[in-house]
């Protein structure tokens, strides 16, 4: 048997867990390969997170994994048992991918390349060239800065947005935000708020651009109840609202739709990223490329687990 790990919070109610079978055999990684969840509650002590690592890294059983909402926790609490961390996973000070290769133990931060994929496909070629809008990132953590990281770094300069905005209640991670900016040089103007409730997050819903991309990066909605803003909250006009959940009540989805018609706004939530996110992950720990056609074919095998948004989901 070999072990492919989920580390998360609560990993039952994850898709991947009905998805994974059918990936495994399109993709031919083995009926040995076994994928099993790890749950870790949010605010963990770091001995947690250090234990979990080690029983890994003895376990020869164990090829690999994904993390979620742990990712930079992990990185705190046990970077020092990897044996190899990449460029992203030092900048970021993250792991969100990790394996086990002749004994040694590596790690990645694939969040930059899985959010990269999941802009490009949510937004379509030079969407910021056309409307000049912002991007509002509700969330600093690792989900928040891998986009933030993707936004300053975008290859061509005539498609950047006209600012990032991002707001998060703990100084210290938009401290580092700040610092990677420096550290990258970006031209993108960055405007980052401690803003620890949901009046001061409305206030800078109502200050973007119409055309923004306002994302919900907090985990509120899946792995905490509620939405970061009141349901008084106005979003931007023709705005893209992307919740990064795709399963939980989705607060913040569904005070988005009920905007839709009349702020003419395109909702999504985090399917796509979900996908993307766990074939990056499958690409490093398997040692293998997958084609857009592969990832396509992929996201059709799996669309029978996806939640319907139309029925409540428990969280």
């Amino acid at each position: 048997m070999r072990r492919f790990v989920f580390v998360g919070v609560e990993t039952a109610g994850s898709s991947i867990r009905t998805i994974f079978p059918a990936w495994r055999d399109r993709l031919a990684l083995g009926v040995d390969v076994v994928l099993e969840g790890i749950d870790i509650p949010v605010g963990a002590p770091p001995e947690g997170y250090r234990n979990v690592v080690a029983t890994l890294l003895a376990d020869p059983s164990f090829v690999g994994g994904l993390v979620t909402t742990h990712k930079l926790a992990l990185y705190e609490a046990a970077g020092y048992l990897f044996a190899e961390l990449d460029d992203f996973a030092r900048l970021l000070t993250e792991v969100s991918c990790l394996a086990q290769r002749d004994g040694r133990l590596l790690g990645w931060a694939k969040d930059p390349i899985s959010a990269g994929r999941s802009l490009d496909d949510l937004l379509g070629p030079r969407y910021f060239e056309r409307t000049r809008g912002d991007v509002l990132c509700i969330g600093a953590g690792g989900a928040g800065t891998a986009i933030a990281l993707c936004l300053m770094t975008r290859a061509d300069a005539s498609d950047l947005p006209g600012r990032i905005v991002l707001a998060d209640a703990a100084p210290a991670r938009l401290d580092a935000v700040r610092e990677l900016h420096r550290k990258l040089e970006s031209s993108v103007p960055l405007e980052c708020h401690a803003a620890a409730g949901p009046g001061e997050l409305d206030a800078l819903l109502e200050g973007v651009a119409p055309g923004s991309v306002v994302i919900n990066a907090t985990g509120m909605g899946k792995d905490r109840p509620g939405s970061p803003i009141s349901d008084d909250a106005r979003f931007p006009e023709r705005a893209v609202v992307w919740e990064l959940n795709y399963r939980g009540t989705l607060d913040f989805l569904h005070q988005a739709e009920a905007q839709a018609a009349s702020r003419q706004l395109r909702v999504e939530d985090g399917w796509r990223y979900f996908i993307f996110g766990w074939t990056a992950a499958i690409e490093e720990v398997f040692q293998r490329t997958l084609s857009a056609a592969e990832i396509e074919l992929l996201a059709a095998d799996a669309e029978f687990a996806r939640p319907r948004r139309d029925l409540p989901v428990a969280p």
